[in-house]
């Protein structure tokens, strides 16, 4: 082959073939830590090899998801802290599995920007690692894509796919009938929706990332980027229990948009407003923009990251069941005869 007369090469272009490989070298112990029964082979092939029946199912119904962080992301890069959105990649997806009664299984990751920087990337990886472990899928693949001249410097972005698995016949929702109560599962802060307008609110405040918190001793920054909560070990737990029809995972829509979706037709819901307490980053958000309630309860999760639907003579138990999981559990309201969702009491 001839040699090229500038003798270019594809670091030339801004791609750089070495630094990829040492991203795959670094994080290959975090894969590593997430290994369940099913993996038959993981990081380095073209492809990723999942056996179904070595991860104990017989007749299974498969269920994937995706998603990304949105906007959050642009916090997480302005102030280096990325360690966690790797979190909420994952809870973005897994949560969503859960709600059709899937068990999550594996998890891929796409990361993409200008020029790679092994060190941050491995960080958001290491995240994406933790968050299989605590739902207990593994990461089994991922792409990592350097495309110059797409992205700004130091600016990246990403995508998840998780796939799961139950047993024909089980999948959710299933059997929600009038009468049936709400059990809503506390959220960690603002989770992974509304970032758009969560940074509206924060130039509105006139404050930076690195100010100190109005409402925690942590900074802006930090506290606005605590990670989604994972709730799959213990929703599903709590399927496992019996008398769990439906769930609905809090995100972008908030409780106004999200609890309806797992609601058959002719069917609403009651919500005390009263049952919980508000958490002290949407009262500020709320205070800061002038926030309407009924704004509130369609943009975010208001505290509430997941709802289950279960049967009224199960509530009681299942309420303890998810307690001793690490829940904390609220008593949100019942499903009614008329749709749409309806409020009562006071958002605060």
């Amino acid at each position: 082959m001839t040699d090229g007369k500038n003798g270019l090469t594809y670091a030339d272009a801004g791609v750089d073939i070495d630094a990829g490989n040492a991203l795959v070298d670094r994080i290959k112990p975090a894969a590593k830590r997430t290994q369940r029964s099913g993996v038959m082979s993981g990081l380095g092939g073209f492809g990723a090899l999942f056996d179904l029946k070595a991860a104990g199912y017989e007749d299974p119904i498969l269920v994937g998801a995706t998603d990304g962080v949105g906007t959050k992301l642009r916090i997480a890069i302005d102030t280096g802290h990325v360690d966690g959105v790797g979190i909420d990649l994952v809870a973005m997806c897994v949560n969503d599995l859960v709600c059709q009664g899937a068990e999550p299984l594996f998890f891929l990751d796409y990361f993409a920007t200008g020029k790679l920087d092994t060190d941050t990337a491995a960080r958001v990886v290491e995240g994406i690692a933790e968050g299989c472990v605590r739902s207990g899928c593994a990461l089994i693949g991922g792409e990592t894509a350097e495309m110059p001249g797409m992205y700004p410097a130091g600016d990246f972005d990403l995508a998840g796919f998780a796939v799961g698995a139950m047993e024909r016949g089980s999948d959710l929702p299933a059997g929600v009938a009038e009468g049936d109560v709400l059990l809503g599962l506390g959220s960690d802060g603002v989770h992974s929706n509304g970032y758009s307008l969560v940074r509206k609110l924060v130039e509105v405040s006139g404050l930076g990332w690195d100010a100190e918190c109005p409402w925690s001793d942590k900074t802006l920054g930090a506290e606005l980027l605590t990670p989604t909560r994972l709730y799959v070990k213990q929703a599903l737990a709590a399927v496992r229990a019996g008398g769990v029809h439906a769930l609905a995972h809090i995100t972008g829509g908030g409780l106004t948009e999200n609890l309806p979706r797992v609601l058959p037709e002719g069917l609403g819901a009651e919500i005390d407003l009263d049952a919980w307490s508000l958490p002290p980053v949407f009262g500020w958000m709320a205070d800061t923009g002038g926030i309407a309630p009924a704004e509130m309860l369609k943009t975010f999760n208001c505290g509430i990251g997941m709802i289950l639907v279960v049967a009224a003579d199960q509530a009681e138990a299942l309420t303890a069941l998810l307690q001793a999981e690490g829940e904390t559990v609220a008593t949100l309201g019942r499903v009614v005869a008329t749709e749409g969702v309806a409020y009562s009491g006071t958002l605060g």
